[in-house]
């Protein structure tokens, strides 16, 4: 399932484009949750699925950079791969965890939601109402007609449209 991929807010004559992608498992509970959770709130997403297709390597790297912890954030150590083949994730280069990684998706840690400023692993209520543009949220508390009483005459309400594209 491939959902909108962009969240445009346009704010006095300012673009800001908001990509969020989550890469699932068909099998994961969370993944679910926090797939619901985005439709919920209509905020567009890809969905990717770690199973479907190979991982692109730059993609992989910007999880890794974004990750507070590094590997510890997103590979299971616990995982079946990483104690059969005795993975010493501390050794590997970045180009040989994402090869790794590539090859054995199933070391990842699920969901990961990934915007283009931050990381979340796993389905954490709190956490993930992060993942809320601040235009958005900007937007519907100063710029919504049930709150503000001159909505129809503001003019930074006129200004601001949010589109999904």
């Amino acid at each position: 399932m491939k959902k909108v991929s962009t969240y445009s807010v346009s704010c006095d004559r300012i673009t800001i484009e908001i990509m969020i992608k989550i890469y699932t498992s068909p099998s994961c509970s969370s993944c679910r949750k926090v797939k619901k959770w985005f439709e919920e709130q209509q905020i567009p997403f890809e969905e990717r699925n770690i199973f479907n297709a190979a991982l692109d390597p730059k993609e992989l790297k910007e999880i890794l950079f974004k990750s507070e912890n590094g590997t510890e954030d997103i590979i299971s150590e616990r995982s079946k791969i990483v104690k059969e083949k005795k993975v010493n994730l501390d050794n590997l280069t970045i180009s040989e965890m994402i090869n790794f990684i590539r090859e054995n998706p199933s070391v990842l840690k699920r969901p990961i939601v990934v915007n283009d400023r931050r990381i979340q692993v796993g389905y954490n209520e709190e956490e993930i109402r992060s993942f809320i543009p601040q235009a958005r949220r900007i937007f519907e508390t100063h710029c919504n007609p049930d709150e503000c009483p001159d909505f129809n005459t503001c003019p930074h309400a006129r200004d601001c449209v949010i589109d999904k594209k």
